[in-house]
């Protein structure tokens, strides 16, 4: 009798080691799991952002630092959409007259393939309870010669929110320690770059 109760008792306390050592190997795989598919969704807004900027730049030769201003723009603001045609006139058929054919709103361009995006609200984080990005532009001397730059920007903590925050604290202290920025960002404001830094 004394045995069994030993025995089971034994049993009780490998059956709670194996939980918490599979909870604890588990937790940085769920949690990497878990902020991966996250960060997917922030590079994405942030993809869109640097496309919003790539078309502002074109039509005004500067980058903005406002949302608003973006947003405005990409509610009003059109392109041109020009057909190429060979030149009657050459010969050789290398050369091309432009024709414009029509316009297209620069939201419908950028975002005909993302229906379920609501462009008003990119300057929003995701899961972070409507925290924003940060935006900024201006411009930079590299080389003696005057840049155009922009960069935006979501901090681990904002779209990180909720999840186990020693892992968050750790992978912040990891980014720092590499001289990262923690957290997701497109552009720079020291260098002509308009790369992300996960690509």
């Amino acid at each position: 009798m004394k045995k069994t109760v030993i025995q089971i008792i034994l049993i009780a306390i490998a059956v709670v080691l194996g939980y918490f050592t599979y909870t604890s190997i588990m937790r940085p795989v769920n949690f990497n799991k878990q902020k991966r598919a996250r960060e997917k969704v922030v590079i994405q807004y942030l993809k869109d952002i640097r496309s919003a900027e790539f078309i502002y730049r074109q039509l005004n030769n500067r980058y903005t630092g406002s949302f608003d201003t973006l947003i405005g723009f990409m509610d009003s603001a059109q392109i041109p959409v020009v057909k190429m045609i060979p030149d009657p006139h050459d010969t050789t058929y290398t050369l091309t007259i432009n024709d414009t054919v029509g316009y297209v709103k620069v939201s419908d361009s950028l975002f005909k393939n993302q229906p379920n995006v609501d462009y008003h609200h990119i300057n929003i984080i995701p899961f972070s309870n409507g925290k924003k990005f940060k935006l900024k532009a201006g411009i930079i001397k590299k080389g003696g010669i005057k840049v155009n730059v922009f960069e935006a920007k979501a901090p681990y903590t904002t779209f990180l929110e909720g999840m186990n925050k020693q892992l968050v604290i750790n992978l912040i202290a990891t980014r720092k320690e590499l001289k990262k920025y923690p957290g997701l960002k497109v552009g720079s404001m020291t260098e002509p770059s308009t790369d992300g830094n996960w690509e």
